[in-house]
């Protein structure tokens, strides 16, 4: 389904910029073996090679990196010889590591911003937290939401595009009960005023915000009532779009017309679970492997504020080919 908000007649429309936002990478064992060629090397870039177009097309192309790059000393290295999921011993929860090489994939595919706050960001512990910012650096992938130093911790990443400037604020609100040694490391949710309070300083600086929180309850196919209050706290404080992750199952998309505290009517979006854009199936679930790629098309003209002018919903689906490899692929429903 299409959403289609039609200029006045006569705006003079200053700039047209396509934003893509997709949910989580959840790189599960199977999907990381899978890529695995001879000579121990892995080619990521069959995964995401057929929904390429839909990835490279937009201005700005955002994910959300539920892994870590914690390198050959990190988890999952000792019992498998490389980078992959493993269990964490003590609180028993999945633990993530992915190889290196698909940071070049997500660039390939026209990613140029991950999300990194999450519940697993602290999985390689905080120097696989620090690597993993780092082999992003070197990939010219532009990130959000985890920290390496104090200094600039916390602070929003904004994109120019086209001369419209986007603020991205990401957040968890937790981490599986791994410590985190320094609050700055990683934005959590913690209360709504937090939030508030960067959206507040945004305003000033950009002109358009996106917020993508990493919360809910994992395959529950809707929110509830508190973090259907803190999407809606967050659009009247003056976001655009506020869209989630970690249930792993698509969400509802609403596209809504409302004012801020500014009094500003505009058109925004929420979707508080974007579902899986990669991973294997979960409990034999179905919806475990669908996703979405929230295309919006935000214009401006001379006159107005930045708005949401287009929504478009691509359905994606994780289908595992009969040589074994896992391929994200556009379905029609």
């Amino acid at each position: 389904m299409n959403t289609l908000v039609t200029p006045k007649r006569g705006a003079n429309v200053l700039a047209n910029v396509k934003i893509a936002i997709v949910g989580d990478f959840l790189m599960k064992r199977p999907v990381i073996a899978s890529a695995r060629r001879k000579g121990g090397r892995f080619e990521f870039h069959s995964l995401l090679r057929k929904v390429r177009p839909y990835l490279k097309s937009p201005d700005v192309t955002i994910g959300n990196l539920e892994t870590t790059f914690s390198g050959y000393r990190g988890p999952g290295v000792k019992a498998s010889g490389y980078p992959t999921e493993s269990v964490h011993p003590r609180t028993g929860y999945p633990r993530f590591n992915c190889p290196d090489e698909l940071a070049s994939a997500l660039k390939a595919a026209g990613f140029n911003v991950m999300v990194t706050a999450n519940n697993h960001s602290m999985d390689g512990g905080a120097s696989g937290l620090k690597r993993t910012l780092g082999v992003l650096n070197r990939h010219g992938l532009k990130h959000t939401g985890t920290y390496r130093t104090a200094q600039g911790a916390g602070a929003p990443l904004i994109v120019n595009a086209k001369g419209m400037k986007i603020g991205i604020l990401s957040y968890t609100r937790g981490t599986n009960s791994i410590p985190v040694p320094q609050p700055w490391m990683v934005n959590k949710i913690g209360t709504a005023a937090r939030i508030s309070s960067m959206i507040r300083k945004l305003r000033a600086k950009t002109d358009f915000i996106i917020v993508y929180l990493h919360f809910g309850t994992e395959f529950r196919t809707y929110p509830n009532k508190r973090e259907k209050k803190l999407m809606n706290d967050l659009l009247y404080q003056g976001a655009n779009v506020v869209v989630g992750a970690h249930p792993h199952v698509l969400h509802p998309v609403h596209v809504v017309r409302s004012r801020d505290r500014d009094g500003r009517l505009l058109t925004r979006v929420t979707g508080s679970s974007l579902g899986n854009f990669v991973s294997k199936k979960l409990r034999g679930r179905e919806d475990s492997i669908t996703g979405m790629i929230l295309e919006l098309t935000v214009s401006k003209n001379g006159r107005t504020d930045a708005n949401v002018s287009k929504v478009r919903r691509i359905r994606t689906k994780v289908r595992r080919g009969s040589d074994g490899i896992y391929r994200v692929a556009r379905v029609s429903r």
